[in-house]
């Protein structure tokens, strides 16, 4: 008889993985890293427990997008006081914010509740090709 594998959060086993942006496109980017936060890639994927991996994304600012994105998107935020609206574009978030505007694109493929909470500390971003993660001896993962 075959029987549903269902994880315990003692019995996760979580692996290093870091992800070169050098002309990668940020969506598929997110997407790919989005799967290894969550722990869609393993067999034993269980979707109420945290058994994603650490992803450490480097070259952030080498990340390009696709189409006219730089004019025509904006990303919006509010204080919630009157007139709290903050709206800047994709050309000023990639030039001046680059590690949120990644952050930003993979938050908005987890899940909004706590779990998805947890799964997003387990992200880094840095601009350049230097992270101090050397210790954890990530394995590199090619971004299709």
């Amino acid at each position: 008889m075959r029987q549903t594998t269902m994880l315990k959060p003692s019995e996760v086993v979580r692996q290093w993985y870091i992800v070169d942006g050098t002309d990668c496109t940020l969506g598929r980017l997110a997407t790919q890293v989005a799967t290894l936060l969550r722990g869609k890639h393993k067999p034993a994927y269980t979707p109420h427990v945290d058994c994603g991996d650490y992803v450490i994304v480097i070259n952030a600012d080498k990340i390009k997008i696709s189409g006219d994105q730089d004019a025509k998107k904006f990303y919006y935020s509010h204080s919630m006081y009157p007139g709290g609206l903050r709206t800047r574009s994709t050309k000023v978030m990639r030039e001046n914010y680059t590690v949120e505007w990644v952050e930003k694109a993979i938050k908005g493929m987890l899940p909004h509740n706590k779990l998805g909470d947890v799964q997003r500390k387990h992200v880094f971003v840095y601009t350049g090709a230097e992270h101090p993660h050397a210790a954890q001896k990530p394995v590199e993962l090619k971004v299709k």
